[in-house]
């Protein structure tokens, strides 16, 4: 029976890493189509990278390092169990993990979630930075930062003794990659025509948007596994309940931002409906285990209106974020890790504080570690192509080839 258990949640858990690599090629085509489409094999470049690099880095260190075994009583900040994976005695049997999965299974699924960190910041800094200096930044960030801070709470660490609840990750993964995010394109600046002379916003337009619509289909369908496979078993009644309130919260939020982007800019914009529905998903992903289903579409409800009002805040601070990454994955990740306070099992006072205070101590080691990687790299090499290179687009200054003939 053990047996039987063991291999049908395994199993699961397996698509739903599937599910989560998956990921990948929705936010390259994401990425793709919502940016110029000279600088389309500089970004699948980037996607690649982060996904084989994140793979190896949390191989090399970072597993152990989000893992690392806290000793009961310790201050559950920073520790490291060593380099490289072993399966550790009983890892691949009923006892490991409550029966959910193997420790081989555990490792890959979790390094799935590592490597979507750094292509948050991908999207962010699209057609500017250069190539080395992403790399550098991603094997740092993910490498380092991520399961420094995934440890706290998921590694048993200080905030998850302090009550702090992120179920899949919308602070951990996505306000994490969020924050990184901001901080590169403060330091990196505006693409060239992005703002006027008076520092009004033009639209630089978007080289394909069936591509970016495609992205956002594939990672709605994505994050059946993203969400549904922190359950962390095939418990048939919390996952169920768990992709209920995940594609509640996505619809809510989409249908919410169209209906707020019409309102202020007369017009149904399909690309603020996509981001719309993505913010959905990023705000139900820290509690959707806890939710109900009216929970989880007030969620996306508030999540729709968020991403109109935080794409607007982002061009009027003239900050230029392609994709609308900061507000999807940082201002709805905030949203969603307070709304585990605010509705579901866990609402009250006490819980609103906890997770408040946890926001806090995350964004604060988020920005300033960003802020030195980032700072560091430019002093070194730089970040930032010359005029002529980001004119000409990435995929001929850094690739010497085209995407399209």
């Amino acid at each position: 029976m053990e047996t039987t258990i063991l291999t049908v949640n395994n199993v699961w858990m397996m698509i739903c890493t599937a599910l989560v690599f998956f990921m990948h090629l929705g936010f390259s085509f994401l990425e793709i189509g919502l940016t110029r489409k000279k600088n389309t094999v500089n970004i699948l470049f980037k996607n690649f990278f982060v996904i084989t690099i994140g793979l190896l880095m949390y191989a090399l260190g970072g597993f152990n390092l989000m893992y690392p075994g806290f000793e009961e009583g310790s201050s559950g900040i920073l520790k490291f169990a060593g380099f490289g994976i072993t399966a550790p005695e009983g890892g691949m049997g009923f006892g490991y993990a409550d029966g959910g999965y193997t420790w081989w299974t555990d490792f890959l699924f979790q390094g799935m979630f590592a490597a979507t960190a750094a292509t948050i910041v991908s999207g962010a800094v699209a057609g500017r930075i250069k190539l080395t200096s992403f790399m550098l930044f991603t094997i740092f960030y993910v490498g380092l930062v991520y399961p420094i801070v995934g440890s706290w709470k998921w590694g048993g660490g200080f905030l998850d003794s302090m009550g702090f609840y992120d179920f899949a990750g919308s602070t951990l993964v996505h306000s994490v990659g969020g924050w990184a995010a901001l901080v590169g394109i403060y330091l990196l600046g505006a693409r060239a025509g992005k703002f006027d002379e008076n520092g009004k916003p033009k639209v630089l337009p978007a080289s394909n948007i069936p591509l970016a619509a495609s992205g956002v289909l594939i990672l709605w369908l994505g994050w059946f596994g993203f969400n549904g496979g922190s359950v962390l078993s095939a418990d048939p009644t919390l996952t169920s309940l768990t992709l209920v309130t995940t594609c509640l919260a996505a619809a809510a939020g989409g249908v919410t931002s169209a209906i707020s982007a019409n309102i202020l800019y007369k017009k149904y914009d399909l690309t603020m409906f996509m981001n719309g529905i993505l913010g959905g998903l990023v705000g139900i992903t820290a509690g959707a285990d806890q939710m109900t289903p009216t929970d989880a579409i007030l969620i996306g409800f508030f999540a729709g209106i968020i991403i109109v009002v935080g794409i607007s805040l982002i061009d009027k601070l003239k900050l230029d974020d392609p994709v609308g990454a900061v507000a999807v994955h940082l201002i709805c990740g905030i949203w969603g890790t307070l709304a585990v306070g605010i509705f579901g099992k866990m609402a009250g006072v006490s819980q609103f504080i906890i997770q408040l205070k946890s926001i806090l101590i995350i964004a604060l080691f988020c920005i300033v570690t960003s802020f030195i990687i980032f700072y560091s790299i430019k002093k070194l090499i730089g970040l930032r192509v010359n005029k002529e290179e980001e004119s000409e687009g990435l995929d001929i200054a850094e690739h010497g080839m085209k995407a399209y003939e």
